[in-house]
């Protein structure tokens, strides 16, 4: 019994030896650490790297939120986009020394229009900062020229449209009487005068100086002249012809006209013919000379030299006349003398 349990505690030792042996083997293997996260290095940014900074804005000053960019590398492939915020800001950080193309896609308002793109160069670790001032979109005008009467549209009518002294569009009603085109403004809301140069065929010049108010977009603001149509002066009618023929004028002989419808032309009072003072007719003893007029005629406008000269030939007649009653009464005195002795 007790060789028995001697073998058996000889067999427990082995088997502890051989436990032990193997044991000693895995445990002696070093396990390596396992690294953590939070020892990794921090990333240090490039030192040369550079950056964009935008501030959009429109021409009254206000800042332009939702503005939308695009940067592009020298190779035009993208190196950033983005929007401006409500204060009109947008920045493109770290970016390669070197020169972009910047390109405006959207302006984030209705009433305002994209710039043109432009380069950028970005310098090793500065910031380059822009200003980008969106426009406002074009007042549209649409022009009317009416006849003030009837309100029918007028071709060929010409106004000037400006602000202050500055003509800044003309425009010519066209066939159907209606012209259009585009103002620039600078803001939501601007004035302007309108004038109007050339009045259509046929009309008198608008003269009053009209004003109008517009603003960007794309509603068209209406303007319209109203011209009156000129005065003509009356011609008289080619068919008319008058109702009686004129006077003739006086002949050299000395007769008066024979003309109808002419009145007869008289001396003027002043040109009185002088009485005969022949010495036939102081001898017959029979004045029978004309009395001359006591008052006077108004002047006619007719010559009265032919009337002069007949009158002369009148008193010449009336003289020889006389003196043949002169000569004949000298005749018969001797011969009733005798008779009565």
């Amino acid at each position: 019994m007790h060789a028995r349990l001697v073998r058996s505690a000889a067999a427990v030792a082995f088997a502890a030896a051989g436990t032990l042996t193997w044991a000693p083997a895995a445990s002696a293997e070093p396990a390596e650490p396992t690294p953590s996260a939070s020892a990794a290095p921090a990333e240090t940014p490039d030192p040369d790297a550079g950056s964009v900074e935008i501030t959009t804005k429109n021409t009254a000053g206000d800042a332009l939120p939702g503005a939308a960019f695009l940067l592009l590398d020298s190779a035009g492939q993208e190196a950033g986009r983005g929007q401006s915020d409500a204060q009109g800001k947008l920045t493109f950080p770290d970016l390669a020394p070197g020169i972009y193309r910047l390109k405006q896609t959207t302006t984030g308002s209705p009433l305002h229009r994209v710039v043109a793109s432009q380069d950028v160069i970005v310098t090793p670790g500065a910031a380059t900062r822009l200003t980008i001032t969106d426009p406002f979109k074009a007042a549209k005008v649409l022009l009317q020229a009416k006849d003030d009467k009837t309100g029918k549209l007028l071709p060929g009518a010409t106004v000037n449209i400006g602000t202050g002294t500055s003509t800044l569009l003309t425009l010519t009603t066209g066939a159907e009487g209606t012209a259009s085109g585009e103002l620039p403004v600078s803001s939501r809301r601007t004035q302007f005068w309108v004038k109007e140069i050339k009045a259509p065929a046929g009309y008198d010049l608008y003269k009053p100086t009209k004003t109008v108010t517009a603003g960007p977009g794309t509603t068209p603001v209406t303007v319209t002249v109203a011209n009156a149509k000129a005065a003509t002066a009356q011609k008289p009618d080619p068919s008319s012809k008058p109702t009686h023929k004129p006077t003739d004028s006086p002949s050299s002989s000395g007769k008066p006209s024979s003309g109808t419808g002419g009145a007869t032309p008289f001396a003027s009072g002043s040109d009185t013919p002088e009485p005969d003072s022949s010495p036939l007719a102081a001898a017959s003893g029979n004045d029978s000379s004309p009395k001359a007029p006591t008052g006077s005629l108004a002047h006619t406008g007719a010559d009265a030299t032919p009337w002069l000269i007949s009158g002369a030939a009148l008193l010449i007649a009336a003289g020889g006349g006389a003196l043949v009653l002169a000569r004949r009464a000298r005749t018969d005195s001797p011969t009733d003398d005798s008779t009565e002795s």
